[in-house]
Formats: structure tokens, C-alpha cells, sequence
């Protein structure tokens, strides 16, 4: 029903920046809620930014807070993370989430209906 396709991960120095792109398609992107979610190898999947349906609405892991911003172009069914200032500690595979309801509270919650396939970011001393 939906399928989201990630862009953007590669190799980067530390304290250099990665744009992530997913964009959406199948169902109404616009009604909710996305996300970004990161899997450090042999770690735990865990939240790292959620943005509510229309992007009034921004929730950051603490780890990323004040380094990486989540946003949303809902006319192109896109969601983006601009990742800032990286450090070793961020390398993990990240995963779009498509959330099952329009608040970004649910992401961080793990509301979500749909995941993407993940994408390797690297980040090298």
C-alpha cells in the first residue's frame, strides 16, 4: 500500500552533514505523521526525529537534538533529515517510518504503519 524510498546515505567525515530524503507514495502523505529511526550495529532500533502531518510539530531524540533537523515537503511526498555536525556515534542504518496516526507523538511512540529499507550512514573520524 505504500512504499517509501530512501536517498542520500553515504560516508562522511565527522563534523561534516548528510541529507537523508524518503519520499512516499501509495497513500496520503499528507495526513501524517514521519519519521526517522536508527539501528547502530548490533543495537537496538531506536527513534531519532519524528514530524507531525502538516510540520508545526518536531520531536529529536537527545542524542541529535540540536544537530539534525527533520522536515516535509507534503506537495512532493517527501520527508527529509538534515543531519549536522556528525560524529563517529551516529554511523547506524536509518529507516523512514510512515506513522499510523498524524501526530509526531505517535512516531516516537512507534505508531507506524510502514517502514523503508533503510539506508547506511558511515561517519569516520
Amino acid at each position: 500500500q505504500v512504499q517509501l524510498v530512501e536517498s542520500g546515505g553515504g560516508l562522511v567525515q565527522a563534523g561534516g552533514s548528510l541529507r537523508l530524503s524518503c519520499a512516499a507514495s501509495g497513500r496520503t502523505f499528507s495526513n501524517y505523521a514521519m519519521g526517522w529511526f536508527s539501528r547502530a550495529p548490533g543495537k537496538e532500533r531506536l527513534i531519532v526525529a519524528a514530524i507531525n502531518w502538516n510540520g508545526a510539530i518536531t520531536r529529536y531524540s537527545d542524542s541529535v537534538k540540536g544537530r539534525f533537523t527533520i522536515s516535509r515537503d507534503n506537495a512532493k511526498n517527501t520527508v527529509y533529515l538534515q543531519m549536522t555536525s556528525l560524529k563517529p556515534e551516529d554511523t547506524a542504518v536509518y529507516y523512514c517510518a510512515f506513522g499510523a496516526t498524524a501526530q509526531a507523538v505517535g512516531i516516537t511512540n512507534n505508531r507506524v504503519n510502514y517502514w523503508g529499507q533503510g539506508t547506511q550512514v558511515t561517519v569516520s573520524s
